[in-house]
């Protein structure tokens, strides 16, 4: 899954700074003291709301156009990022350990050159996963 990308409607708050909603995940909403923070504060609400559909196994919808999308008076409208892998590492990098089996050959060849097989497992499977 590669990046996926939402548009957000930031409101002006009238206390000051934004409050945030997402056309497409009416139960999304967030807010922030001012733009950045609501920015932030928006990739992550996105996140948790992808990250559990992906884990249930629920079908993303498709984003809605932005040039669709209607913003009132005192909003604008902001396109934000999730990237899955991103979000994973950051949320999920609890250490699993996992047995595997490679031929004798390898491995002594593998153990003469000193190479780091969690590494190396771990590279080749960020490249199949992107």
């Amino acid at each position: 899954m590669d990046k996926l990308f939402y548009p957000a409607i930031f409101h002006k708050a009238e206390e000051g700074g934004f409050w945030v909603s997402f056309p497409d995940f009416p139960e999304c909403l967030t807010d922030g003291d001012d733009m950045t923070q609501a920015y932030e504060m928006a990739v992550d609400a996105l996140g948790l709301v992808l990250a559990d559909m992906i884990d249930n196994n629920e079908d993303l919808p498709a984003a809605s156009e932005p040039d669709k999308v209607t913003v009132e008076a005192n909003s604008f409208l902001v396109v934000v990022e999730f990237d899955y892998i991103e979000y994973q590492k950051k949320h999920n990098s609890r250490a699993v350990k996992k047995t595997l089996t490679i031929p004798e050959w390898l491995n002594e060849a593998a153990m003469r050159q000193n190479i780091n097989f969690s590494q190396l497992l771990q590279e080749a499977l960020l490249e199949k996963v992107k």
